[in-house]
């Protein structure tokens, strides 16, 4: 039976172009999937749902391509339109701001923030959204890691994470998934552009408990802030607003565990997920 390639609709999204310059640059370069698989070290059936846009691309693939196919940075540019795509309109701004600002402060009292996150553990905070399709999760954990590549950059954001103890404690995924997690955090921990902070239980109750927060410091200086909620969040861009959070999110600075305090306790809730993996005898 001769296979006959899906029709593509290049102009319906950029993730849809970006498939379809895929398949014509591919096709130009007289290469079938898995020669291109190959040749990316990928796998066909990844190459096969990118094209088809079933599938966001992986982070490092337009790299890839650009470079198989000898094309600058032309897919490098439709993936980063392609994965603003993957976020409601609101947050793509945030995003903006994100890839502009000098410093970045976060404070979540549930989950490790998204820039701090593994690929395992984003896959499993994500896949308790019940009603998203397999391939919508893949799409959002791929959205999320692409956050990450400024981060390896030769000049990063200043990043300051404060994690309410909650998220030491709540396990997402196995305990393999929550040991590799933690020992992210402590290499994140206090380095020259990231500090991780926690907020211990034994401190009580505060303001921002009950919702996540995120500074961005922009090169001009000024500040825009972003609370959010279970299903609601909201971007601050005035002046005023952005320096009332801000006051909050010093007082919490200033109650939370030190960047050494915190890797003790980060240190302590790893050897918990490591027993909770260990069979019993």
């Amino acid at each position: 039976m001769t296979f006959k390639p899906q029709q593509l609709t290049p102009y319906h999204s950029a993730r849809h172009y970006f498939g379809a310059e895929q398949r014509r640059h591919r096709e130009a370069a007289r290469l079938s999937l898995v020669q291109l698989a190959d040749i990316l070290s990928s796998s066909k059936s990844t190459l096969a749902r990118v094209e088809t846009a079933e599938l966001m691309p992986p982070p490092d693939l337009p790299a890839q391509l650009d470079l198989a196919f000898g094309t600058d940075k032309h897919f490098h540019g439709l993936y980063e339109l392609a994965k603003r795509e993957a976020h409601p309109d609101q947050y793509r701004r945030l995003m903006d701001f994100e890839a502009l600002a000098e410093v970045i402060e976060t404070y979540d009292p549930q989950a490790v923030p998204g820039l701090l996150q593994t690929r395992e553990y984003a896959d499993a905070q994500l896949s308790l959204q019940e009603e998203l399709p397999r391939e919508k999760v893949e799409e959002l954990v791929n959205a999320r890691m692409s956050r990450q590549e400024r981060l390896r950059s030769t000049q990063p954001p200043l990043r300051w994470a404060i994690l309410d103890e909650a998220v030491l404690r709540r396990p997402f995924g196995s305990p393999e998934c929550m040991h590799k997690q933690l020992a992210r955090l402590l290499e994140q921990g206090d380095t020259p552009d990231s500090k991780v902070q926690v907020m211990p239980f034994s401190a009580g109750a505060h303001y921002l408990m009950g919702g996540a927060l995120n500074l961005l410091t922009l090169p001009n200086g000024s500040t825009v802030a972003y609370e959010e909620g279970i299903e609601v969040g909201h971007l601050h861009e005035d002046r005023e607003s952005a320096k009332k959070w801000r006051r909050r999110y010093e007082v919490l600075r200033a109650k939370a565990l030190s960047p050494a305090a915190s890797a003790e306790l980060i240190r302590q809730a790893m050897e918990d997920y490591t027993s909770c993996d260990t069979p019993p005898s």
